[in-house]
């Protein structure tokens, strides 16, 4: 069941276009034929380049003023307003996905620019005194910045009932009024703190959806109420609220959706307050109302693709800091993933050769996901990088590490972290700060390296410990993070440990690329699609002798 929609009802249309937040980038692609289809092919009249996308993903099908999206039978689905959908009609504002990643996104939006004014009122005469009003909304598009909708919205319907002044109040997504613009006739902006005026006009009208004309603020019952605004010289007042049409599964209107209140006051009667102009500006509000929210939905759309872009850019460069995910040297040889859960994660792997023959290798997990958690790995890790070579142990690095941390420290931020260290006669030492412990497959067995310390960043106090274990010809040491073990399926239940070694535990002398295929191949299986949670890296290292086998 798909939850209902805002959706502006218009008589007539000019067509519609997608905003795309892809790999590339951002764009807009008109829908400009019957039939727009929508896949990884390069002939594909909107070509989406991730392995996420279906060759022949989805189309978008246009009947008359119906927009159809229709999947085509994708592997990873099509999503609307973050459902799984076969078939759909779509509504103006609408967040379409082609995938589970969620790298390839695009916003539907109606074009409102020829939408013609239409009014109740059967005085036509006075819809000619809102053209000023109807030349401003055939300008606007979803382009436009909010706040310059608003200011065309608020002079236009100032200038068309000859008010001295006016307000818009929008609801905020908590469901409040907050007052965004005042201007008064001729273009001034009026500052909200000048602004002397009951707000419980507004308030009414919001909160019943019903517009209010007050004749006269001198009316007995009335001035005890409204001496502020008496006192500014106002008399009349008009206000009305600013509704958009809500459309709910079947496709039909249902209840209108109050996005806010248009206000505007003046000294003199004139035809402000007469019957027909009344009618004319409810009109009015109704168009005003749908290009503001179009505004809205394009503002968020744009911050959103800004966001999305900042995010790419730091995304490249958590993988920069990586180092390179295959090494091989006559005595052991290596392969690495991190896989975050969002565009960039608290993850991270790093190995370095630390002289006479060692070799130093260590996976990190930052507790969080996200920005926040990316900013914290890269602090780690260039710190990892600074104190291994120079430390004797690698309990010794990760005792550095920790105080380093606390220097900086930042509430409810720690890491996990294994480091070890290889010497060419396969004695490894290791040191484990609180991270899932490392598997050792060796032909006799799996041991587990569960020797070290405490979290990283959290305990001035924390004291870590040496292991030591000596691994043989083509044992494998094997260190993930906890994404992989805490993976979700479907039903929810979590991968875990056994799951874990029924993937590896005849692994024994596999080359590390089979190993992590295994894995993860494993991993994805048991998840099914679901979506994850957490971050996800593996290290695999195997010992190989004097010589590469």
């Amino acid at each position: 069941m798909r939850a209902s929609r805002i959706r502006a009802t218009i008589p007539r249309m000019s067509g519609a276009l997608l905003q795309v937040h892809d790999e590339r980038g951002q764009r807009a692609v008109r829908i400009d034929r019957p039939i727009l289809v929508i896949g990884r092919r390069a002939t594909a009249d909107l070509p989406l380049s991730s392995a996420d996308v279906s060759r022949d993903h989805a189309e978008i099908v246009r009947t008359g003023d119906e927009y159809r999206l229709r999947d085509r039978g994708s592997r990873h689905g099509t999503f609307v307003n973050g459902e799984q959908i076969a078939d759909c009609v779509l509504a103006h504002g609408d967040t379409i996905r082609f995938g589970r990643s969620g790298a390839n996104q695009a916003t539907f939006l109606l074009d409102l620019g020829a939408s013609p004014l239409r009014s109740q009122s059967s005085e036509v005469g006075d819809l000619r005194q809102l053209s000023a009003v109807l030349d401003g909304l055939r300008a606007l598009s979803s382009g436009r910045v909010l706040d310059e909708v608003l200011t065309l919205v608020l002079d236009s319907a100032i200038e068309s009932v000859k008010a001295d002044r006016g307000f818009i109040m929008l609801a905020e997504p908590e469901g409040a009024l907050e007052f965004k613009i005042a201007r008064a006739r001729g273009g001034v902006t009026i500052p909200g703190t000048t602004f002397a005026t009951s707000e419980k006009i507004p308030r009414e009208v919001f909160s019943t959806g019903r517009s209010r004309i007050v004749q006269d603020l001198l009316d007995a019952d009335l001035a005890d109420r409204h001496g502020g605004t008496i006192a500014a010289g106002i008399r009349h007042v008009q206000c009305v609220p600013l509704r958009v049409a809500a459309m709910g599964e079947s496709g039909h209107a249902g209840a209108a959706a109050q996005i806010g209140v248009l206000y505007l006051d003046g000294r003199e009667r004139g035809r402000m307050t007469s019957p027909t102009t009344a009618a004319s500006l409810e009109a009015f509000a109704v168009q005003a109302a749908m290009a503001i929210e179009s505004a809205r939905l394009y503002a968020a759309s744009a911050e959103k693709a800004r966001t999305d872009r900042d995010l790419r850019v730091a995304a490249d460069m958590q993988r920069a800091l990586l180092p390179e995910p295959r090494y091989a040297c006559r005595w052991h040889d290596l392969a690495a993933v991190s896989a975050p859960c969002r565009t960039v994660g608290g993850d991270f792997f790093d190995y370095l050769e630390l002289g006479d023959g060692r070799f130093g290798f260590a996976l990190g997990d930052v507790a969080g996901k996200g920005p926040a958690a990316a900013l914290l790995a890269a602090v780690v890790q260039s710190h990892f990088a600074a104190l291994a070579p120079v430390s004797p142990t690698p309990a010794d690095t990760l005792a550095r590490l920790n105080g380093a941390l606390l220097r900086r420290a930042v509430e409810a931020r720690f890491a996990t972290m294994c480091y070890g260290v290889l010497e060419r006669d396969g004695m490894l030492h290791y040191c484990n700060a609180g991270q899932e412990a490392p598997l050792v497959i060796s032909r006799n067995g799996l041991h587990w390296l569960d020797v070290g310390g405490p979290v990283l960043g959290l305990l001035p106090a924390a004291r870590y410990e040496s292991g030591q274990v000596r691994l043989a010809v083509g044992d494998v040491v094997l260190f993930f993070s906890d994404g992989v073990t805490e993976a979700r399926s479907p039903s929810d239940d979590e991968f875990g440990r056994d799951r874990l070694i029924d993937a590896v535990q005849d692994c024994h002398g596999v080359a590390p690329d089979a190993v992590l295929d295994r894995l993860l191949d494993a991993v994805n299986r048991f998840a099914a699609g679901a979506p994850q949670a957490d971050d996800l890296t593996v290290l695999v290292l195997r010992r190989l002798g004097a010589s590469p086998g």
